[in-house]
């Protein structure tokens, strides 16, 4: 090995640690599955009581539908990160809380600004894109403090919302269209959460 191949080498070591000791240790996984299911339970209930949105009262009812699964995931999630910060967060983690939350919340405001604008002109088509989108920029935002195996599932929600502005309504308001995204995907976010810390999963 040439010292040039060695220094890379070390320098990929050093970036390795420095990308772990930023980990953020307040993310569950068992809360990120958890959220997950609530998506698959609220996408069996679409089909079940909204398979098609073609009115506005159907419209009202899949955004009702979903936001109740957003909110219970937030809570969720969030509650899980209050848990952790009460109970085992170090002075550094606290730090590390007020960043994740600062990177993550421009994302979530804006799409729920642009949701609550989009359900008062009733364009309910676009919620989908909006959604997956703006929670893909949330994850990106983040990135360097999540395991690393979350950011292509991120770049897959950034890509599933841009083409979600383009297909019919009918595709992007389909009863499986959100389960398949939010629920296998903070599912594998679980996953990859657990598998790389175990112990605070």
């Amino acid at each position: 090995m040439t010292d040039l191949e060695r220094a890379l080498a070390d320098i990929a070591e050093v970036r390795e640690r420095l990308g772990h000791v930023q980990r953020f240790k307040g993310y569950s996984g068992i809360a990120a599955m958890t959220s997950g299911a609530f998506a698959l339970v609220a996408g069996l209930l679409q089909a079940l009581l909204v398979p098609g949105v073609h009115t506005i009262h159907q419209g009202h009812l899949y955004f009702a539908l979903w936001f109740a699964c957003c909110a219970a995931s937030v809570l969720v999630n969030y509650g899980a990160i209050a848990h952790w910060y009460v109970n085992d967060a170090t002075a550094r983690d606290r730090w590390q809380t007020a960043t994740v939350g600062l990177s993550i919340l421009p994302a979530l405001i804006l799409g729920a600004m642009l949701s609550f604008a989009l359900l008062r002109e009733n364009l309910f088509a676009f919620l989908p894109g909006v959604w997956y989108g703006c929670y893909g920029v949330g994850l990106f935002a983040s990135r360097t403090m999540v395991p690393r195996a979350v950011v292509p599932i991120a770049a897959a929600f950034l890509i599933s919302g841009i083409v979600l502005f383009f297909v019919p309504p009918v595709i992007a308001l389909g009863w499986w269209v959100l389960p398949l995204g939010f629920g296998a995907g903070q599912v594998a976010i679980g996953f990859w959460t657990m598998r790389e810390r175990p112990a605070r999963a």
